[in-house]
């Protein structure tokens, strides 16, 4: 008898923001295939006997393979089990979901996807900022700053990017950051644009900082090779402060 899979996304850390759907599923779990960043006291919430099974990929650390999280994923809902894969933020977004789901459909285990807070809300929200407004950012994108070598993807589209009324939100773009600045200046966003860098967000070390993007790129290119998770945010609302 085939099992069933669970995508829960735990949001960015803190265990509040998990939803009650995804902290209900986690409960009845047989198996908890996790995260790095989707551990710490959202494990809390699942069985005393429930298997839990660390399967994290983080830059800068010896990482599992994907295709052992896929492989691992149907052997054990081959048994019969109910999985859970936790993945931290909004699995939807650069979460490798879909690669987990292909696998599952060509095993034929069927599954569902509960939706979880991503980085790029919670981080305005730590910020006391929203990510739109009607007048001066109507547009919201989120790209990744890393392609699969790590390396700053070369098909972005930089007139998107440089568009000086829309937010923009990169993920795992830290160590890129300073690359993409001064791609971002070179097609015509201004050196001054406010920008919000924010990591380990709802966790006990969470910082944000308000800068722009020519020195939060200066900094950056002198930071080092630093593993903590973090999210940048550019644009019109990035240098807002909360009144």
């Amino acid at each position: 008898m085939s099992g069933f899979v669970t995508f829960i996304s735990a949001g960015p850390g803190d265990p509040e923001l998990l939803t009650l759907k995804g902290a209900a599923r986690l409960r009845e779990a047989d198996v908890v295939l996790y995260d790095d960043l989707a551990s710490g006291a959202i494990l809390d919430l699942a069985r005393s006997d429930a298997n839990l099974v660390a399967v994290g990929k983080r830059a800068g650390r010896p990482s599992t393979k994907q295709q052992h999280v896929n492989r691992l994923l149907v052997d054990y809902a081959a048994t019969g089990a109910r999985v859970v894969r936790l993945k931290s933020g909004d699995a939807g977004i650069f979460g490798r979901l879909e690669e987990e789901i292909e696998t599952l459909r060509e095993a034929r285990i069927t599954y569902e996807i509960i939706p979880g807070v991503t980085s790029a809300s919670a981080a305005a929200a730590q910020a006391g900022i929203p990510l739109t407004r009607r007048h001066t950012s109507r547009r919201v994108q989120f790209i990744t700053g890393a392609d699969v070598t790590g390396e700053l993807p070369t098909d972005l589209n930089w007139a998107a990017l440089a568009d000086a009324d829309a937010t923009t939100v990169v993920y795992m773009g830290r160590r890129t950051f300073p690359l993409l600045a001064a791609k971002l200046i070179e097609h015509g966003l201004a050196p001054m644009t406010p920008a919000l860098y924010a990591e380990s967000l709802g966790r006990p070390d969470q910082r944000v900082v308000r800068t722009t993007i020519a020195e939060l790129a200066e900094q950056l290119a002198r930071g080092g090779g630093a593993t903590t998770a973090a999210i940048i945010l550019f644009g019109p609302l990035a240098g807002d402060h909360p009144s």
